[in-house]
C-alpha cells in the first residue's frame, strides 16, 4: 500500500511530484477543505444512491451519473484550490 498523507497535514508535500511549496493553512482553512471534501463523498454516495449502486463500487449506474460525478469531483478540487491558494 502506498504511504499517504492527509490533505490538511503540514507534510502533505512528501508525495505531490508537481507543487513543492505550500504555504501553511490555518486551522480553519484546515477544517473548510476538509468539509469541502466530506461534502463531496456525501453527494457521490447521494448519486450510488439515486442509481441503485454499491458506493464502495467503482460503477455508476449510468453515464448521467459518472458525469455528475466527475462534475463534482472537479467543484471539489476548484473549491480546495480556492482555500489553499
Amino acid at each position: 500500500m502506498k504511504e499517504t498523507v492527509s490533505s490538511t497535514s503540514d507534510a502533505r508535500t512528501v508525495n505531490n511530484t508537481m507543487r513543492h511549496a505550500y504555504r501553511v493553512l490555518s486551522d480553519e482553512e484546515k477544517a473548510m477543505m476538509s468539509r469541502l471534501k466530506d461534502v463531496g463523498g456525501e453527494f457521490l454516495a447521494l448519486l450510488h444512491q439515486a442509481g441503485g449502486t454499491n458506493p464502495e463500487g467503482d460503477r455508476l449506474a449510468s453515464r448521467e451519473l459518472s458525469l455528475a460525478q466527475t462534475k463534482i469531483e472537479e467543484a471539489v478540487m476548484w473549491a480546495v484550490k480556492h482555500v489553499t491558494r
